[in-house]
């Protein structure tokens, strides 16, 4: 996959969401964690419709890595992943009813 674009969403004082785009569609997001620590842990969630593979896994962290956090680092320890695949089911407000009720 081509070099994606990022566009920040949200950011909190110590968090922030990122979403990829690549040739027009979303195809992942990403949820960072800057810990008082210094190091920073995410949660990527590949979305499934975009076809990622587990090979391409690998590059796309190096370039969250790279491009995202310069104070951190996969190979200083400084910077964890977890990667996630999945699909959007939609969004959700506080006024909808998330879930029907199981009674």
């Amino acid at each position: 996959m081509t070099p994606l674009h990022w566009s920040r969403t949200v950011r909190t004082s110590s968090s922030e969401r990122f979403l990829a785009r690549h040739n027009g569609r979303d195809v992942a997001a990403v949820d960072l964690h800057h810990l008082p620590n210094g190091t920073v842990t995410g949660t990527v969630i590949l979305l499934k419709e975009a076809g990622w593979t587990e090979a391409q896994v690998p590059r796309l962290l190096t370039q969250l890595d790279e491009e995202l956090l310069p104070g951190v680092d996969l190979d200083s320890g400084g910077l964890s992943f977890t990667v996630v695949l999945g699909e959007v089911l939609g969004n959700f407000e506080a006024s909808q009813a998330v879930l029907p009720n199981p009674s």
